[in-house]
């Protein structure tokens, strides 16, 4: 049995301690006890990413904001599927975060963060999305475990009806609101089509090779 080696800590603004742990080859970061992320267990956060991509094909030059760095999955699968033309947005809240991926997980980060086509923010993405008009051709979320705050309360805000009439401005017609969660809760599908959003949702696995937890995608389309 391998020992879990603690390698850092991190505390998220007004919320919670998180820690990154290695076990072998594999890290994941910690809430307590349960883990929010690891890197055997990537494969819906890199669908996250893909599928709405793939519904974003036909444009030039796309724009998206991700929302929530984590461990990159969902950031370097966007860069594998866009163009050069295209331009991400990454709002990432805990430094700590962004040193790990640039420190002990930089052979995993494969140097995704200097891409000419990423732009990093230290800010919240719930204001990036509340001060913008027209902006983006997706946002992609998955900054909790769905669309009730985890790791942090104020993250409620960006699920409520007022949130997401916020995404809907942020977004350009026929922009796509992604939304990852450990569930499926269909109150919030609900929601998402009270606030008028063309809405669609998927399962899909944890882990590669149709393997792990089911895990749930909302992409909601603005008219």
């Amino acid at each position: 049995m391998i020992d879990d080696v603690v390698l850092g800590q991190a505390t998220v603004p007004d919320g919670v301690e998180l820690r990154l742990v290695q076990y072998g080859a594999d890290f994941a970061i910690l809430l307590e006890d349960n883990e929010l992320m690891s890197t055997n267990a990537n494969a819906s956060e890199e669908a996250l990413a893909v599928m709405t991509c793939e519904k974003l094909a036909d444009l030039k030059a796309p724009q998206l904001l991700i929302g929530g760095y984590g461990m990159g999955f969902t950031l370097r699968a966007a860069l594998s599927m866009l163009e050069d033309d295209a331009g991400i947005v990454v709002a990432e809240i805990v430094p700590e975060i962004l040193a790990w991926a640039r420190g002990p997980m930089q052979e995993i980060t494969g140097g995704c963060l200097d891409d000419p086509r990423v732009h990093v923010v230290d800010e919240d993405v719930a204001l990036l999305i509340a001060s913008a008009l027209d902006a983006y051709d997706a946002i992609l979320l998955d900054v909790d475990n769905g669309p009730e705050g985890l790791t942090r309360r104020y993250n409620d805000g960006l699920y409520s009806v007022s949130g997401l009439q916020r995404a809907m401005r942020a977004l350009r017609p026929g922009g796509i609101l992604a939304i990852w969660s450990a569930s499926a809760e269909p109150a919030f599908t609900q929601r998402l089509r009270d606030g008028g959003y063309q809405v669609t949702e998927t399962t899909v696995r944890a882990e590669a090779d149709d393997k792990g937890l089911h895990h749930h995608i909302w992409f909601a389309r603005r008219p």
